[in-house]
């Protein structure tokens, strides 16, 4: 069967991708925050997967407002990347995994979370940020990304959003679906977006740097506790843009050690393995925080 043996959690801020494509990757002000996923490159060619279910919100380029699915699997076999005003980053285009994303579709939608199924959209920097920080830039001519990638889009941008309870159940749906495809297959989930940020309004620039830590502290040794965290604690405590944390919940639902069912209790199992631990504050006006969990 396939099985998620690892979780990784990144923002997926878009001056990130703007510095990279630009050469600025070892600028005095970008060098501390590009140093930090240097191990990652290195893990992820050391566990390279089959597969990645990526978690993220699309930024009004495949969605507007004139239609919000709260959660939306990608199931095309490709995914072009989007032009988000100012032309597509000059990455590979995403190859996707139909097969799986729509056996997921199929299993998650029966365990009565709803999914928008999309056979064809554009992937914007919430997506392809995360790629180049943890697989390095490509060559969008004659470069890949190592593997298959099945978009998952979450609405945090037009509220009602989801809660952090809702998206850390589903992710034990998910992993219950990727268990049940009958290929072996190993499964990286990531949960992106985050951390701290406020981009309009008095509090414009907002980062919390206790707020942060003490929530990747709680995704790695008490994701029970993480999931409780309600919507007003984050526009307090992280700015209206911190809610995109709540989309790391559904990766961390997804490691084994926590148990299905509706009360979403932690099993009392192997807790996962912290392969890398990383917080750097400022990227533009944002915090950045990054992990990476390991299935023991």
């Amino acid at each position: 069967m396939a099985k998620i043996t690892a979780s990784v959690f990144t923002s997926h801020v878009p001056a990130i991708g703007a510095a990279l494509d630009l050469g600025k990757t070892q600028e005095d002000y970008w060098k501390p925050l590009f140093a930090g996923y240097d191990f990652s490159k290195q893990w992820m060619k050391d566990n390279k997967p089959d597969v990645i279910f990526l978690v993220y919100n699309d930024h009004a380029t495949a969605f507007s407002l004139e239609m919000i699915p709260t959660f939306a699997i990608g199931t095309a076999a490709q995914f072009q990347p989007a032009d988000e005003g100012w032309g597509p980053r000059p990455v590979p285009v995403v190859q996707g995994h139909p097969d799986l994303a729509a056996h997921i579709a199929q299993s998650v939608i029966q365990q009565d979370f709803d999914l928008t199924i999309v056979n064809k959209m554009d992937v914007d920097h919430g997506l392809t940020v995360p790629l180049s920080l943890m697989c390095g830039q490509q060559d969008p001519k004659t470069g890949a990304w190592p593997c298959p990638v099945i978009p998952f889009a979450v609405n945090v941008v037009q509220y009602p959003v989801p809660s952090g309870r809702r998206c850390y159940n589903l992710g034990q749906a998910i992993r219950k679906a990727v268990e049940s495809y009958d290929e072996d297959l190993n499964v990286h989930i990531w949960g992106t977006g985050g951390m701290s940020h406020q981009l309009q309004g008095p509090r414009a620039g907002l980062i919390n740097k206790e707020f942060d830590n003490a929530f990747l502290d709680k995704l790695i040794h008490d994701p029970e506790a993480a999931a409780s965290i309600p919507h007003i604690d984050y526009v307090r405590e992280a700015g209206s843009e911190g809610i995109e944390l709540v989309m790391w919940l559904i990766a961390r639902g997804a490691m084994s050690d926590v148990a299905r069912g509706a009360t979403a209790d932690v099993a009392g199992g192997k807790s996962p393995k912290l392969a890398h631990r990383f917080y750097h504050v400022p990227a533009s006006n944002t915090a950045v925080g990054h992990l990476i969990l390991e299935n023991t």
